[in-house]
């Protein structure tokens, strides 16, 4: 016996789906043709701007209010730009430069990007107040550590995105700022008051619901204070109590992955992680990026079931079905392609700082240490090696080199070493020192700066993220630059 049409519909009617590849396949369409609410697009679904505008055009086929939504923060985790690095820096880089003006007109860029597009719901900003030097998953995306100043700047880039008329969704409820821990991969722990999250983690939140964000996305991180065992997202306590009772939230939650460990181990599956989440009162539910039909079925037939048994509230699934096509129908795609600018190039410039001097750096060898990318980020071209002019480059892995045989590459030469979060990376410090003790060596952080500075280098140069703009502007800081 199939599934009860009106139920189908209503549980599709709260799902973010994806698809592989840059066509959408024939099944894509026609769930959102039975009312599923929407795709999310990953790098793999993304090819060039005319190929995006197609696939957002052959979705909107399917039903003219879909959802489209991507995860394009500029700086280190981009979409549109995943083959080539941003043109903008990201949250850490505006934030360091501290102008809200700033921030908005670079979120207002980018939303009339995606607009042009026919991307509706861009899964950004993310607010989360870094303040754990070793976060994984976080870093160059905070604004910084500093709960005031990344509120600000929070607002400013909603404003700016919804200026455009796509749909912000601030991000991770409430708080993903003090995990040591990646979600993607386990269930972090912020054992903390929760007191401590409403001085230190929530000001953003408070901030971006003022300035009337569309929707908020769950964080899959446990904080027994509020959670007990289980993840936020999967928390009443979070999500209603505090989020919509006490910050008096009226938009739509949106959760993280639901493949992602930090919920998929924590329910036992996608499918089950969905009808926890609906219950405790989220209303879009983020399958993931590996996500195809037979899934969606899955995940459908859970939430059906449920609603069947009485384990799910059908009223609390209309609910959510609601908000989120209401959230659909405020949104709107644009035909105007935005001209090209140097907005972005301009804003990562003025977030370069530079301790020491970096004069007379002629010809020098530049070391990149390798650093892996985390899920969030993708695999995106990152360093400087796209912007300089005749300068010779290798590649290292830091626990792996030799310094002797890297001085004696240089000779006569100064090193440039270019690494992302050195002080997270096994051996990094180590090189670094190595070099730096014997050698002319000026140093250039492009992830989280942390407050690690090597003792001898002559130069220790902060990009505050690794985005094409931001090696751009590094290039340029240290005189290396190719001309363009």
């Amino acid at each position: 016996m199939g599934l009860d049409p009106g139920l189908r519909r209503l549980a599709l009617g709260t799902l973010l789906a994806a698809y592989p590849g840059p066509v959408p396949p024939d099944w894509a369409v026609d769930l959102v043709a039975e009312g599923l609410a929407g795709h999310t697009l990953f790098g793999t679904n993304v090819h060039d701007p005319a190929q995006v505008a197609a696939s957002t055009a052959a979705l909107r086929a399917g039903r003219a209010d879909v959802l489209v939504a991507i995860d394009e923060e500029g700086g280190d985790v981009t979409r549109l730009a995943h083959a080539t690095g941003s043109p903008y820096p990201g949250n850490a880089a505006l934030g360091a430069v501290d102008d809200a003006g700033l921030t908005r007109e670079v979120y207002a860029a980018i939303g009339a990007e995606l607009a042009a597009l026919g991307v509706t719901l861009d899964l950004a900003p993310t607010v989360d107040v870094n303040t754990a030097d070793e976060n994984p998953v976080i870093g160059t995306r905070s604004f910084g550590a500093d709960p005031v100043r990344v509120a600000v700047h929070s607002a400013a880039a909603v404003l700016g995105l919804q200026s455009a008329g796509v749909a912000a969704c601030a991000k991770h409820f409430p708080g993903h700022g003090a995990t040591v821990a990646d979600s993607h991969h386990e269930l972090p722990t912020v054992d903390v008051a929760a007191e401590v999250l409403r001085q230190r983690d929530l000001p953003p939140f408070a901030a971006v619901i003022d300035a009337g964000v569309e929707a908020i996305m769950t964080a899959h991180i446990r904080v027994p204070a509020l959670t007990g065992d289980g993840p936020a997202t999967f928390s009443r306590a979070v999500l209603v109590d505090l989020l919509r009772g006490e910050y008096g939230f009226t938009g739509v939650v949106v959760t993280d992955a639901l493949e992602m460990q930090g919920a998929a181990l924590a329910a036992g599956g996608v499918g089950p992680a969905a009808v926890r989440a609906l219950a405790a009162g989220a209303d879009l539910l983020c399958v993931g990026a590996q996500v195809d039909a037979p899934l969606v079925e899955r995940v459908v037939t859970g939430i059906v079931e449920a609603i069947g048994d009485g384990g799910l509230d059908r009223a609390r699934v209309e609910q959510a079905a609601e908000r989120t096509a209401g959230m659909a129908a405020r949104t709107r795609a644009a035909t105007a392609v935005p001209a090209a600018s140097d907005l972005g190039y301009a804003a990562a410039r003025r977030a370069v700082r530079v301790e020491g001097t970096v004069d007379g750096l002629d010809r020098p060898l530049v070391v990149q240490v390798y650093a892996a990318s985390t899920i969030a980020e993708g695999r995106v071209p990152w360093g400087l090696g796209p912007h300089l002019a005749d300068v010779e480059q290798v590649r290292v892995v830091a626990e792996e080199a030799d310094p002797q045989q890297l001085r004696r590459l240089a000779g006569s030469r100064p090193i440039v070493l270019v690494g992302r979060h050195l002080h997270r990376l096994p051996g990094g410090t180590d090189l670094v020192a190595a070099l730096a003790a014997a050698h002319p060596t000026t140093v250039v952080e492009m992830g989280w700066p942390a407050a690690w500075r090597p003792a001898g280098a002559r130069a220790f140069v902060t990009t505050y993220g690794a985005s094409h703009a931001n090696g751009r502007a590094a290039a340029e800081a240290l005189g290396l630059a190719a001309k363009v």
